[in-house]
C-alpha cells in the first residue's frame, strides 16, 4: 500500500492542454461584424415597415406624374431646349428622391436615443464608435439607391431613352454623393437635436426649399438673382446639373460647360469633383460634432 502512494506521489501532475486553439482576429474583421449586425438590425426594422420604403418611391412618382401631366401643352423649348419639360424635370425628380430619402437618415438614430437603446451602444464593448455612423450610412445609402433606381428605370422607360452603361453609373455615383452627404448630416441632426419631433420640423422645414432652391423645375435663367445665389450654393443643383447634362446630352449645345453660375461656368469633371468635396467636407464636419458631443 505504501509502496503504490509513493508511486503514486513520484508521478508528475497531468497537463491537460485543450484541443482547440484560440484564433485571434483583426480589429477589421469585428468592426465588419459590427457594422453587418447593425446594418442588418435596420434591415429587419424596414421589413417589418415598409410603408417608409414604399413612401419614398410614390412621391417622387406623383411629381414627376403630376408636373409632366401640368406642362404638357407647353412649348418644346419652354427650358430652352427643344425637349419636352417631362424629359427636363426627370433628373431633377431623380435627386429630389435621394434627398428626400436620405434626409429621414437620422429618424433611426432619433428613436434609438428616445428608447435608450443608443445608449446601451454606446457603453457596448464597441471596437470603434465610427461602426454607428458607417452602419446608418451603409443603410440608407442602399435603400435611397434602390427607390431612386426604381424613378430612374421608370424615367427611362417613359421617355424611351436608352443611355449607355457608363452614363448609367455615372448617374449612381451622383446620386449616391449626394446622398452620402445628406445622410451624414441628417444622422447629425439626430444626435444634436433634443427629439424627433425637431428632427421631423426640420425635415419638412427643408425639403421643398431646397427643391426649389435649386434647378430641379427650372433653370438658373429663369430665377432671379437671389434665388440664382442660393441655387448656386446648393449642392442639389450641381448633382441636377450632372444627370441632366448625362441624360440631354444630344440636345445640348456642344461647349465643354454644363452649368453657368453666377460666379464661374463648370464642367463635368468640375461639377463631379465639387460633389466630392461637398462629401468630404460634410463627413469631416459631422466626425468632428459627434466626438465632442459622445467622446
Amino acid at each position: 500500500m505504501l509502496n503504490t502512494l509513493k508511486k503514486t506521489d513520484n508521478k508528475s501532475p497531468l497537463i491537460i492542454k485543450p484541443k482547440k486553439q484560440i484564433i485571434e482576429q483583426s480589429n477589421i474583421y469585428y468592426l465588419f461584424n459590427e457594422i453587418y449586425a447593425l446594418v442588418k438590425r435596420l434591415y429587419i426594422q424596414t421589413y417589418r415597415r415598409p410603408s417608409t420604403l414604399i413612401s419614398g418611391v410614390i412621391l417622387p412618382l406623383l411629381w414627376l406624374i403630376l408636373f409632366s401631366a401640368l406642362f404638357t401643352n407647353a412649348p418644346t423649348n419652354l427650358v430652352g431646349l427643344n425637349v419636352e419639360y417631362s424629359y427636363f424635370l426627370s433628373s431633377g425628380i431623380i435627386v429630389f428622391t435621394a434627398f428626400t430619402g436620405s434626409i429621414n437618415a437620422g429618424l433611426p438614430l432619433m428613436f434609438d436615443r428616445e428608447f435608450g437603446f443608443l445608449n446601451r451602444l454606446l457603453i457596448a464593448p464597441l471596437i470603434s464608435r465610427n461602426s454607428l455612423l458607417i452602419s446608418s450610412v451603409s443603410f440608407i445609402a442602399t435603400i435611397t439607391m434602390l427607390q431612386t433606381l426604381v424613378i430612374l428605370i421608370f424615367s427611362l422607360i417613359v421617355h424611351n431613352h436608352k443611355p449607355t452603361i457608363s452614363d448609367l453609373l455615372i448617374i449612381l455615383c451622383i446620386t449616391l454623393s449626394i446622398t452620402l452627404s445628406i445622410a451624414s448630416i441628417s444622422i447629425c441632426l439626430a444626435f444634436i437635436l433634443p427629439g424627433h419631433i425637431e428632427l421631423l420640423a426640420f425635415i419638412l422645414l427643408t425639403n421643398l426649399p431646397t427643391l426649389f432652391s435649386s434647378t430641379a423645375i427650372a433653370p438658373l435663367s429663369f430665377m432671379p438673382s437671389w434665388l440664382q445665389f442660393l441655387a448656386s450654393i446648393n449642392p442639389l443643383t450641381y448633382a441636377i446639373e450632372g444627370i441632366r447634362y448625362i441624360c440631354l446630352s444630344p440636345y445640348l449645345p456642344l461647349n465643354k460647360y454644363i452649368m453657368k453660375t453666377i460666379w464661374f461656368n463648370i464642367d463635368i469633371y468640375q461639377n463631379i469633383s465639387i460633389l466630392v468635396l461637398v462629401n468630404i467636407l460634410s463627413f469631416i464636419l459631422v466626425k468632428k460634432i459627434i466626438s465632442y458631443k459622445y467622446e
